[in-house]
């Protein structure tokens, strides 16, 4: 018997497990059939979700752990047991903006620390307060802009405007000059650099190297009660997640986002994120970021409470929640490595032992203890080079006096 289940999404390349998870078999192998609801805006989605008119839903982190807390509606406890991937966004500016950046494309995003000051100075020069859209004010793309910005000493609540818009609608909102830029996942960057509308001034993965984004989040509830269909729709995402990282796929893969149903953006667009060539400047050269946007290697789907804990960490920081113990377990608890384990105990998945780590501390590759075969985690440095472990959260939070 097949179980069916609806899950929502939003058009954006990182949407890509779940679709292959579809078209590829790997569910309905798994006794799943998939309905996956095309969504316009994350609030959309949200709803859906928490009101039960889906059964899961591709979500952005921080947004799991807001409704959680409370901070987005009337609290709703969420489940993510699954991250569907890590980077894959990047800011976007006007192109009379990104003349005052420094003019070498590839140093602008291999330098994030210069750039941020580069982009301060900019502020200055602008016409206005700079508007820049977010998808999201609880979304991964808004907390490490605000970071990004704090590090050059830009108050992101007094020097620019943070406005929030759907990502499919970026691209128009800067057409019609109601924003200067955006930051967003793909392909709705490339696609305002595509048009001649933006150039790109940071990406996610070089703020934070495997920053936190999207996760398949459940209702708590739910989750618990279904143990069985949660399971097997994981091991069909692991599956999926696979098929998608391999780089002989990658123009399947592209053709098949590129579908209405899906991303409805061109493939030649959607492949540009997939093997890590960023266009910076319409009709430059692509700039080569192989981890732009990962969706399996590296443990890359494992829920790590830490990352949990340091979007709490950002909430505190720019005065989103007031810290206290019950918060900060409610954040940690939305990630859920114990399901994750769970249901990929009999898979040859390598997965980590442990389920916190000290976030930003490696600079390099690291082969790490795993229950099953040989697992290495790539780098995951903070551009600034701070580091955050989650067991001294108040330490790290009182590096930040003030909210810069």
């Amino acid at each position: 018997m097949t179980t069916s289940l609806r899950i929502a999404f939003l058009p954006l390349t990182d949407a890509a497990v779940l679709a292959v998870a579809r078209e590829q078999g790997f569910a309905e192998e798994e006794g799943l059939s998939l309905d996956l609801i095309r969504s316009t805006s994350w609030a959309t989605l949200r709803d859906r979700l928490v009101y039960g008119q889906v059964h899961a839903a591709q979500m952005l982190a921080p947004l799991a752990v807001a409704v959680t807390l409370g901070l987005s509606q009337q609290p709703a406890a969420l489940a993510a047991p699954y991250k569907l991937g890590v980077n894959g966004n990047m800011l976007v500016m006007a192109s009379d903006f990104a003349a005052a950046l420094d003019p070498d494309t590839s140093r602008r995003l291999s330098d994030p620390l210069g750039t941020a000051h580069d982009f301060a100075a900019a502020i200055g020069l602008w016409r206005r307060k700079p508007i820049i859209g977010v998808v999201h004010r609880f979304s991964s793309h808004s907390l490490m802009l605000r970071y990004w910005l704090a590090n050059a000493g830009i108050d992101p609540d007094r020097d620019v405007v943070l406005r929030v818009l759907p990502p499919s609608l970026t691209v128009e909102a800067m057409r019609a000059g109601e924003i200067d830029g955006f930051i967003a996942g793909e392909p709705w960057g490339s696609a305002a650099v595509e048009a001649g509308l933006a150039e790109t001034v940071a990406i996610g993965e070089r703020i934070w190297q495997r920053g936190v984004e999207k996760v398949l989040a459940f209702r708590t509830p739910w989750l618990e009660e279904n143990p069985d269909i949660v399971d097997r729709l994981l091991r069909a995402l692991i599956r999926s997640a696979g098929w998608c990282d391999d780089p002989a796929n990658h123009g399947a893969l592209a053709q098949l986002l590129s579908d209405p149903r899906y991303v409805d953006q061109p493939a030649d667009l959607i492949v540009r994120a997939l093997g890590g060539q960023i266009v910076v400047r319409q009709g430059e050269t692509p700039v080569a970021i192989p981890d732009f946007l990962l969706f399996s290697r590296e443990a890359t789907p494992f829920p790590w409470r830490s990352q949990a804990l340091w979007i709490y960490s950002q909430f505190v920081r720019w005065n989103m929640v007031e810290h206290g113990p019950e918060a900060l377990a409610k954040a940690g608890a939305v990630f859920r490595p114990d399901i994750f384990r769970r249901a990929l105990a009999d898979a040859d998945v390598p997965m980590p032992g442990a389920s916190m780590k000290v976030e930003g501390a490696l600079g390099l590759p690291l082969a790490v203890g795993s229950r099953k075969g040989g697992l290495t985690l790539g780098p995951d440095r903070f551009f600034d080079g701070r580091v955050f472990d989650p067991e001294r959260m108040d330490e790290y939070l009182a590096n930040f006096v003030s909210p810069l």
